[in-house]
């Protein structure tokens, strides 16, 4: 358990905790173990994983691109000199500066701090779509990345297995709802993997599957603009894509998916991007929240009304100082990064009784990555870039912002060897359940047991 005293009348210094070790979390931290001098503070990082993922690179992950373990950075390593708990925090009190928390092992207890950052990110925006919760797979962490790609190839080996025509048909139908970034980069890589896979069966070519895309507004890739969203478009029919505009899933009990526009299709893999919402553990934090769940922020990224409590990235609504009045930041990794550097030198003001500055960037573009050399780019709000330049540009610049050296060198050396090696497409579904086989084998009936746990990963 971490040291529980706090600055306020003790020798100890002031403690500074960091609710989540996303993007401003690790990035904020590595602001202030830098800029801090000996003694003057104290950090603490609490998050739920021992990791940072790099978000960006999920479908590539899904795809097989780059190994998962590369996407995350290890807090510990990462962070020599703060104070690292894994765990979550469930509640703050203000009044007394503790918050609330609930450790990976061992009982909750309280955490005394003096000035707080809350950075707990977001979690996938759902709707009460009948069959979601069960059925649905969502593509907001690496763990989902793994299991989703494992997923698709053991639905290519049902397929290539089996004598039924209805769970042939089931298993290679994919369903990805959400037209933004992380729906328009998974499916791209998805069907690049699949169709690469599918020269490893006897039974299965790509015309036999069936990719479909499900989006609720007129276009996809919206901050792309209308043009390169309408040939991003172009390029994913060209592939046997289906894309449906302005129509959303009302329906996927039984794994039986059924579109507002009237398509009705059984589909074993159902992928839900549909956007994202800030942390719902927020509501127990005290904080001021805006209309849609986000803390309210100042320019300064200090908390409206609170003097000693800090927030950036998805969980807050940043005012966007670059677009004008009335506009919020938007939740993305160029900003979330660049926020936490700015949170940091705010928090050492603050302790130096120093003046904060603003928050002010303008975006420096977009990238999207729709598969193996496929790409589409914007840059500085007028330079457009499509195909192979797009993509090359995409990997460039994720790469180099990848965090940690190590990782950076990892990723780059998973995609040197790409040239040289062909995509591997084993999957390992198994991998959820990894105990089944021990299981088995101690238990009367094992081949019954397995045959139930094979239908289970349907």
């Amino acid at each position: 358990m971490p040291s529980t005293g706090t600055g306020t009348g003790t020798t100890k210094p002031p403690r500074i905790l960091i609710v989540g070790g996303g993007y401003v979390g690790l990035y904020t931290a590595l602001r202030l173990l830098k800029k801090l001098r000996k003694g003057e503070a104290s950090v603490t990082v609490v998050d739920p994983r021992p990791y940072m993922t790099y978000l960006p690179f999920l479908p590539e992950a899904a795809g097989g691109n780059i190994a998962a373990r590369n996407l995350v950075a290890p807090l510990r390593p990462a962070l020599k000199g703060a104070e690292v708990v894994t765990g979550h925090v469930v509640a703050v009190d203000h009044l007394a500066q503790t918050a609330t928390v609930v450790p990976a092992a061992g009982d909750e207890y309280e955490l005394p701090f003096d000035y707080l950052v809350v950075a707990t990110g977001s979690v996938s925006r759902t709707f009460p779509v009948p069959g979601l919760a069960e059925h649905g797979i969502g593509l907001k962490t690496v763990e989902e990345a793994v299991s989703l790609r494992d997923h698709v190839l053991w639905q290519l080996d049902k397929a290539d297995s089996t004598t039924d025509p209805e769970v042939r048909r089931k298993a290679l139908t994919f369903v990805f709802v959400g037209g933004g970034f992380a729906g328009v980069e998974a499916i791209g890589e998805i069907e690049d993997m699949a169709r690469d896979a599918a020269e490893n069966y006897g039974n299965i070519s790509r015309d036999d599957m069936r990719f479909i895309m499900v989006e609720a507004a007129h276009r996809i890739l919206p901050e792309m603009g209308p043009d390169l969203g309408v040939w991003t478009m172009r390029k994913l029919e060209e592939r046997g894509i289906e894309v449906y505009l302005d129509t959303s899933m009302e329906s996927c009990l039984h794994q039986h998916v059924v579109l507002k526009n009237g398509v009705e299709t059984p589909a074993s893999t159902i992928v839900w991007t549909a956007g994202v919402k800030p942390s719902p553990l927020l509501a127990d934090f005290g904080l001021p929240l805006g209309p849609k769940g986000h803390i309210d922020t100042a320019p300064t990224l200090q908390v409206q009304g609170m003097d000693h409590v800090w927030a950036a990235g998805d969980n807050a609504q940043v005012p966007d100082l670059a677009s004008g009045e009335g506009a919020w930041c938007p939740p993305n990794a160029q900003h979330a990064v660049r926020q936490a550097l700015v949170l940091g030198d705010n928090v050492i003001a603050r302790l130096r009784d120093d003046e904060p500055r603003v928050y002010r960037h303008k975006n420096l573009g977009a990238v999207a990555s729709i598969g193996l050399h496929k790409g589409v780019a914007i840059l500085f709000g007028k330079y457009k870039l499509k195909g192979r330049p797009a993509w090359w540009f995409h990997r460039l610049y994720h790469g180099s912002r990848v965090p940690t050296m190590n990782r950076k060198l990892r990723v780059f050396l998973d995609w040197t060897l790409a040239v040289f090696l062909r995509r591997e497409t084993v999957g390992l579904p198994a991998m959820a359940h990894p105990r089944d086989a021990f299981v088995d084998a101690s238990l009367p009936e094992p081949l019954l047991r397995r045959a139930d746990r094979a239908n289970s990963l349907s």
